[in-house]
């Protein structure tokens, strides 16, 4: 895979067909908008320049020649025009509006249903913050390359052109003098512009990193205030501070330059202008009213050229969007389920038992090695059977295999070599969403969603009704806790579950896998969250939760396993011993180390 995920990406790109092609076919469900803009926007570059000649004509033709009732007319016109124009532009705006929101939007809802579809392994290569960079800064920078670069250019080259024939025809001589002018302007116009798309692109960053820094403070502050890291954090910030002060000013200095610069080089041309002109005038080449027309039409000639220049910047940072998001877009998972894979059969469909009585399926692990970077395996010939219904604990020291051989269960990886099978099938042959509909998952870091408790609880299994939920929760003796919050289940539980304690985001976990009723539960480290007094209520209800599925239970707190049917113990990715609780602590192996650790422990607190 290509690594895209680097900090010095690059800010700007060559204008490329392809990509602007890719990107306007977003714009299909508008297209009849998008050919009634590219109208609007061509015959208003048209009617600038012609506002501005019939400003002249005005000009020279009644005021010069002092006829009120002609002049009346000819204003009258004027203004009708001048309404005709600014209300094709209020069109394009709109218009142009409209067809950028829904390439945005086209583009947003592709990369969120393709992150979705991507396995596990492509979240520990590509960071969040790159991801959220895609979906907010690089596709708004897009949104301004549709709206604006191509429709602003267009009706700005547009004008560019008809008032230079315009000029033309009404002047040859002078029209020649603006030619020779132009490049200049724009030479200067394009460096300075650069250098400040540069620097206000590096400003932005800085300020991003900023403004991360601020929050992961803020959510720290436990950390920082426990570990007195205050002056420490606060150094780091200013530096920070600085940085983006530093870059703000460079900003700043090449605007001040600039703006100079360009009304320097505007008076030097008007200097010019007039000096030739009057010239012209003194010699009766051309009238004072034309001289005053054709000031007109240059204005409209040069105004452009800086429009231009920004909106070319512009483009070279959209292309660059364009790249990046379309890396993403077109990033093809690491693996997919296979086109001949099929659903695993649920016996819970056809099951007249109770929820607590469902089926569980047979789990086989058969010389399974696993690596999250195949040339580093971190599990090495794995064997064990898990039988319908059984309880398998996974014990042993942090790195030992734990987690990866439950994500190898739940299908969140495909093993390196070996196989894992399910119900006698080969994991690789089962649709991932089958299977993760018969299972239910409960991890140390619970993770709740805004909304209410019910939402998050009814997440597992949406068509549940208020009735069902609540019988999860009296099930697993817990519905009391909740009804004790101040809205009960409609408790609304915050960002990320903020306005709860652990505990209570725990239970709701638990809850919320209980009923989906599945036929394979998975405990990662499942009750570490949960106090002791919780833990006794829970530990009677898990009886309830596991009875009759097959689970996988990885335990901090070795109460957790002690009725397991088969505890493996790992290390260093091997299974170092298996068998029963009693059997093991007999052995005096180094599962009997664990548990004389953990009732040491336990015996002290």
């Amino acid at each position: 895979m290509q690594d895209h995920d680097h900090e010095n990406e690059v800010q700007f790109k060559p204008l490329e067909w392809g990509l602007i092609r890719r990107l306007f076919s977003y714009a299909r469900p508008v297209r009849r908008k998008v050919a009634w803009l590219s109208v609007v926007t061509v015959t208003r570059s048209i009617q600038l320049p012609m506002l501005t000649w019939v400003m002249g004509l005005i000009i020279s033709g009644p005021i010069a020649h002092h006829d009120a009732g002609l002049l009346v007319w000819a204003l009258g016109g004027y203004f009708i025009f001048a309404l005709s124009v600014d209300g094709l532009y209020h069109f394009r705006h709109r218009l142009a509006l409209e067809v950028g929101e829904t390439v945005v939007s086209g583009l947003r809802t592709e990369i969120f249903e393709k992150v979705q579809r991507q396995p596990m392994s492509f979240f520990h290569r590509v960071k969040l913050g790159r991801v959220l960079g895609r979906v907010t800064s690089d596709v708004e920078s897009l949104r301004v390359g549709i709206q604006d670069v191509l429709f602003v250019s267009l009706e700005q080259g547009g004008q560019l052109i008809v008032a230079a024939a315009v000029m033309a025809y009404c002047d040859l001589v002078l029209f020649l003098v603006v030619l020779g002018m132009a490049p200049i302007l724009w030479g200067v116009n394009r460096r300075f512009r650069m250098r400040l798309s540069y620097e206000s692109r590096a400003a932005s960053e800085s300020f991003s990193r900023v403004t991360a820094t601020l929050a992961e403070s803020v959510n720290g502050i436990r950390v920082t205030q426990g570990f007195v890291r205050q002056q420490t954090n606060s150094g780091l910030f200013r530096n920070l501070l600085n940085a983006h002060s530093r870059l703000n000013l460079a900003l700043v200095r090449t605007s001040a330059i600039l703006v100079p610069m360009l009304e320097v080089n505007s008076q030097f041309f008007i200097a010019i202008l007039l000096m030739v002109g009057g010239w012209r005038t003194f010699n009766d080449l051309m009238t004072l009213a034309e001289l005053i027309q054709f000031f007109f039409l240059a204005n409209l000639f040069f105004s452009p050229l800086a429009t231009l220049g920004t909106q070319y910047n512009n483009a070279l940072v959209a292309m660059a969007g364009a790249e990046r998001v379309f890396w993403l877009i077109d990033h093809k998972p690491e693996w997919e389920d296979a086109p001949e894979a099929t659903a695993l059969p649920d016996p819970r469909v056809a099951a007249t038992s109770a929820p607590s009585q469902t089926h569980g399926a047979r789990v086989a692990f058969r010389d399974v090695t696993f690596g999250y970077d195949p040339q580093k395996p971190v599990l090495h010939d794995i064997n064990f059977v898990a039988e319908p219904g059984q309880t398998i604990g996974l014990v042993g020291h942090t790195g030992s295999g734990k987690s990866s051989i439950i994500g190898l269960v739940a299908k969140f990886y495909l093993p390196t070599a070996g196989e894992v099978r399910i119900d006698e099938r080969e994991v690789r042959t089962i649709t991932s969403d089958s299977l993760h509909r018969q299972m239910g998952i409960v991890q140390q870091q619970n993770f709740l969603f805004t909304g209410t408790v019910l939402d998050n609880i009814r997440m597992s299994r949406p068509e549940a009704s208020d009735d069902d939920v609540r019988e999860a929760a009296r099930q697993l003796d817990c519905l009391d806790i909740f009804e004790g919050l101040p809205d009960g289940l409609l408790t609304e539980v915050g960002e990320r579950g903020t306005s709860l304690s652990v505990g209570q985001r725990q239970l709701i976990c638990f809850t919320r896998a209980l009923l989906a009723d599945p036929r394979i539960v998975i405990l990662d480290e499942a009750t570490s969250a949960i106090d002791a007094m919780t833990e006794a209520r829970l530990q009677t209800a898990l009886v309830k939760l596991l009875h009759g599925r097959t689970s996988f239970i990885v335990a901090h707190r070795l109460s957790t396993i002690r009725h397991a049917d088969q505890v493996l113990v790992l290390d260093q990715g091997r299974i170092i011993e298996r068998g029963r609780h009693e059997e093991l602590v007999a052995a005096g192996g180094r599962y009997s180390e664990l548990y004389a650790q953990f009732t040491q422990t336990a015996a002290a607190a």
